[in-house]
């Protein structure tokens, strides 16, 4: 099969703690031809949807250390490869927020000739933290507003701790845990935040989300999803002095069982991850709450294999093998 990646750039990557290297040495070492580009590769020739590529196909065999440098020198090479995206199989569309409208516009048109994991459109619904809105009854309370007055009439009427989110960003950037007992601060933050210094509409609206003390003591659960059912899982507990979870920012994985009230958030979405082409996810959990969902390059592989002794990405590859033969009518 022919398998792309459409992402950031490989050069600063981590092979060894990265979910794109393993999926990528799990299809280089399964015979397909592994290709790498960029979201300003994609333009349109003829009315169709074409791409500028690199194939970064290795020999099999390979350590992962081995196999990374080998892939980078690939990307030295001169030559790129020219192809509508329709002769690809499969395409995993992992570029760190924020998304390329543009590009996902472009792809949606071929959604029915490449298999996409996740698919374009989905991505589109489902790139910001707003997503999560779609289920009401099991998230934190929440609100998104871009005025500045109302947001903190809401934290001050809340009385407690709560988490201020930007909308497009990942990895924990920008989340700030907020307080009534520092007023001064609190109002520059949201200004800041929502750059009150422009038009109301050129504002930009943030999340302020009920801050769950249990993180503090336990931290969060990531939990992948293929398809809507469970890969895998880890507990993720943030560093001395900081309250969060995200491995980016400092945060340690521990080995995690998932607990009913986690399995029965994994029920309740399913069924519109699915319908959304939203098939490899990270959905991240604080006590019985849902508090995000990652879709755009979900992580945790590596982390996840070591803790368990598995090896997720093969069961991920099997699913695109699957797709494809089915877009294909083989299976």
């Amino acid at each position: 099969m022919n398998i792309a990646f459409l992402m950031d750039r490989l050069e600063s990557i981590e092979p060894e703690m990265e979910t794109t290297s393993h999926l990528m040495y799990e299809c280089n070492e399964r015979g397909h031809s592994v290709y790498f580009l960029e979201p300003h590769d994609i333009y349109i020739r003829k009315n169709e949807v074409v791409a500028r590529m690199r194939n970064i196909t290795v020999e099999t065999g390979l350590s992962m250390r081995q196999y990374w440098r080998s892939l980078i020198k690939c990307l030295k090479k001169d030559e790129l490869i020219f192809e509508t995206i329709s002769d690809l199989d499969a395409l995993f569309l992992r570029k760190n927020p924020p998304i390329v409208y543009q590009t996902m516009e472009f792809l949606s048109s071929v959604s029915d000739k490449v298999f996409m994991i996740n698919s374009a459109a989905g991505q589109i619904l489902a790139n910001s933290k707003l997503y999560i809105l779609n289920f009401p009854d099991i998230i934190p309370v929440t609100h998104v507003s871009r005025d500045p007055a109302r947001l903190r009439k809401i934290i001050n009427d809340f009385g407690g701790a709560m988490v201020v989110k930007p909308l497009q960003r990942y990895g924990g950037e920008g989340v700030i845990k907020v307080s009534v007992r520092d007023q001064e601060n609190l109002h520059s933050l949201i200004n800041y935040y929502v750059k009150a210094y422009r038009s109301y509409p050129e504002r930009e609206a943030i999340m302020v989300q009920e801050y769950l003390d249990v993180v503090g003591r336990g931290g969060d659960v990531r939990i992948l999803l293929l398809n809507g059912e469970i890969l895998g899982a880890m507990r993720r507990r943030p560093r001395k002095g900081e309250f969060r979870t995200n491995i980016h920012a400092g945060a340690r994985a521990f080995k995690h069982e998932l607990t009913d009230p986690e399995r029965e958030i994994c029920r309740a979405i399913k069924p519109k991850l699915v319908e959304d082409g939203l098939f490899f996810v990270g959905v991240d959990v604080i006590g019985d709450k849902l508090v995000e969902i990652n879709c755009l390059s979900p992580g945790g592989i590596p982390r996840i294999n070591r803790l368990n002794k598995v090896k997720v990405e093969v069961d991920v590859i099997d699913f695109i093998e699957q797709k494809v033969a089915e877009m294909k009518g083989e299976a």
